[in-house]
């Protein structure tokens, strides 16, 4: 998951407690391994590599498929899984080089589901397009292995995968799992809000971590498939309380491509929500 991952548990017993984290690692590692692009033995690597060929794919990549297909068609284009192809140009660790304009106009041929062909279960993309489920991929793998939890052990569990988390079960004497939300202007350690969860998922997206510092400007990591270069006025962090941690997750990403518009796009969504400028 590229990110610190973590298992908070209500349990006294030190042998259930190991089996419920070993159970989350396991449905971690396997979301990983199938659905990293930056693996060579993989579906996606499969899908990225087939040069404008055909690809039958199995029915969970299927379904993944037909969300992004679905997130796409809502949010207008913004949310668009073939942007992924654009992290050749951008990089986005803290430091202050930006991408030249020719790399960048280069790569937009290459963005755009419009230009995919998905009839399922087959897909098929023009040669040197790309396909990356990085965008709910952290969510899905949390929502797989709150599953995983609910059908084996009996217990209140957080699952908490580098922020985006979602609780198995409610907490005995309907105690609330205390979550902070980090301060994205603040010191790293602090937290800009603390929430009670009793139930669902909770996601946060942002600049905290991922961004470009050019000439006093920053640049978040969220990229405008439209443009190719990152959202403006987006701010520098959105947190959603969902029913699953990929509604949350999905609904953080699309508030931030709505740029200076995220907190109409969440008021109109109807979800709880926190945002930090």
């Amino acid at each position: 998951m590229a990110t610190p991952c973590e298992v908070l548990l209500e349990l006294d017993d030190a042998g259930e407690a190991r089996a419920v984290a070993e159970s989350v690692a396991r449905s971690a590692w396997r979301v990983e391994d199938r659905f990293s692009r930056y693996r060579t033995d993989n579906i996606v690597q499969a899908i990225n590599t087939s040069a404008g060929k055909p690809v039958i794919v199995d029915d969970e990549t299927a379904n993944l498929l037909d969300f992004a297909a679905t997130l796409h068609e809502l949010s207008g284009g913004l949310f668009d899984i073939t942007s992924g192809v654009l992290r050749r140009a951008w990089v986005f660790d803290g430091h202050a080089r930006l991408p030249a304009r020719d790399d960048i106009e280069a790569l937009l041929p290459l963005v755009g589901w419009h230009k995919v062909s998905w009839r399922r279960p087959v897909l098929t993309l023009l040669p040197d397009m790309q396909l990356d489920f990085g965008g709910i991929g952290k969510e899905y793998a949390v929502d797989q292995a709150i599953a995983a939890v609910r059908r084996d052990f009996p217990v209140s569990c957080l699952i908490n995968f580098g922020g985006d988390l979602a609780i198995s079960h409610p907490r005995q004497q309907g105690l609330a799992w205390r979550v902070g939300v980090e301060s994205a202007t603040g010191p790293t350690s602090s937290a800009a809000a603390m929430i009670d969860l009793y139930r669902g998922a909770l996601a946060t997206s942002g600049d905290t971590h991922r961004f470009i510092l050019s000439d006093g400007r920053r640049y978040t990591h969220i990229l405008d498939p439209r443009t190719g270069w990152p959202v403006e006025h987006a701010p520098r962090s959105v947190t959603v309380c969902a029913a699953t941690c990929t509604d949350a997750g999905m609904l953080t990403t699309m508030a931030l491509l709505h740029g200076s518009r995220a907190a109409e796009f969440l008021e109109s969504a109807g979800v709880r929500h926190w945002i930090q400028h």
